[in-house]
């Protein structure tokens, strides 16, 4: 009862200042800031078309909202509303155990490493937040009765399916909030160890169903840009040219030497001096998507396994603490030498932020990886409460979800470790509440 006293009493400076920081974001990023990944999406809901290389999910998702504001805004509208409900929900539950904890958590969502990405139109951005509002329904519904707890945690496990629609990748990690969503009051590693495998399988099932069943997704073959980047990678490392086809001395040469670098795999494909790569195997021989670039991929890994794990060690290396990853979004689509945001001073001086924190730790993903797992150290004994619990498996699930990077990422951009951002952030502050906790 007392600690319901304290958060009833923290219910309208939470709820003022959730209202002041989501009016701000709409302040400061209105009407959200179109990237090339999000222009793609956005031309493929114009034209009706449904592919496999961004998710056909979150082409469904934009043409539902868009008639609310047409173009990014309407996107940005639902990722900041969503944003703002889950630190909301956080605080509030964080609020039984501490007042000033409580009121920390809404200032934590105004912090660099989360707030310059929140407008942003991307689908990493969109995943993180539903995943922080999924976690954050059970945690508050964790303690309530059946009644109340069961709708939470199906609204909460749909929040979950629709990440991983958004983001396939996260399949590994999934199951572990997917376990602390079934049983929010505590964390058991046993339980989480017996549903792993079928929660994996059932999420990638239901991925296949919706995308190719449901929606009629055409197959544009996305993992073949891992595989594209792995072969420049095994060539670079091996110092042999493993891409299939026949080559020119020359563009060998540029291959194993010339072209490789551990922050892109497009390199391939757009940017001199190596877009021959790509038109060979896409035009030339129609290699890209075929079976043939898969066989010589797994021919590759099995022949050159010290230059494979060469090139994914340091490929992953510059992802957790690279210098050149690209953080906040700045590009013009058309003419990428120019600022998309030019004529906007808050955005302009948000811009000036990031550049001014990019050279530190803090915009640095292992800086997210090392405080997600220092988190989950110190939750593991506090685990069989529901502010244990939560904090594990938010960060348990983001450390999961970082590492998967080492075998299918692609780049190093600062957003693919927005989940483990805002797990960190939340996680920290409920692992720190749970020991204030009034017995």
């Amino acid at each position: 009862m007392r600690a319901w006293a304290k958060a009833n009493r923290t219910i309208l400076p939470i709820a003022a200042m959730t209202a002041a920081g989501f009016a701000l974001t709409l302040y400061v990023f209105y009407p959200g800031v179109m990237t090339f990944d999000a222009l793609y999406v956005y031309k493929d809901m114009v034209n009706g078309f449904f592919g496999d290389w961004q998710s056909p999910v979150m082409i469904v998702l934009w043409s539902m909202v868009d008639p609310i504001a047409p173009g990014t805004a309407s996107l940005l509208l639902v990722t900041v509303a969503l944003y703002w409900l889950a630190f909301a929900i956080v605080a509030l539950r964080v609020a039984q155990c501490s007042v000033g904890l409580a009121l920390l958590v809404p200032v934590l969502a105004l912090t660099p490493p989360a707030f310059i990405l929140v407008g942003i139109i991307w689908r990493d951005i969109l995943f993180a937040v539903a995943w922080l509002l999924a976690a954050g329904l059970a945690y508050a519904v964790a303690d309530c009765r059946q009644r109340v707890r069961v709708p939470g945690q199906l609204v909460a496990l749909g929040l979950l399916t629709f990440g991983v629609l958004l983001r396939p990748n996260a399949l590994a990690a999934a199951p572990i909030l997917a376990a602390y969503i079934l049983w929010p009051a505590c964390f058991s590693w046993k339980r989480a160890a017996l549903v792993f495998a079928p929660a994996a399988l059932g999420l990638f099932g239901l991925v296949q169903a919706v995308y190719y069943e449901v929606l009629g997704a055409t197959r544009q073959q996305p993992l073949h840009a891992i595989m594209v980047f792995d072969l420049g990678g095994i060539s670079h490392f091996s110092k042999q040219n493993v891409f299939p086809g026949a080559w020119t001395p020359e563009e060998s040469r540029l291959i194993t030497d010339g072209c490789y670098k551990p922050l892109a795999w497009d390199i391939y494909w757009t940017q001199q001096p190596c877009l021959f790569v790509m038109e060979h195997l896409e035009k030339r021989d129609n290699i890209f998507a075929s079976p043939a670039l898969t066989e010589a991929w797994k021919h590759a890994v099995v022949s050159h396994p010290l230059a494979y794990l060469s090139h994914r060690a340091v490929f992953m290396w510059t992802f957790l603490f690279g210098h050149e990853n690209l953080t906040m979004w700045t590009r013009d689509l058309d003419d990428p030498s120019k600022i998309i945001f030019a004529d906007n001073p808050r955005l302009m001086g948000l811009k000036t932020l990031d550049h001014a924190l990019r050279p530190t730790p803090l915009l640095r993903p292992g800086t997210w990886l090392i405080i997600d797992a220092a988190v989950c150290l110190f939750a593991w004994r506090r685990r069989n409460t529901p502010s244990g619990a939560f904090a594990l498996s938010i960060c348990g699930s983001a450390v999961v979800y970082l590492l998967t990077f080492f075998a299918v990422g692609v780049a190093t951009d600062f957003r693919y470790a927005y989940w483990a951002v805002l797990a960190g952030l939340a996680g920290a502050v409920a692992v720190a509440a749970e020991r204030r906790t009034v017995p």
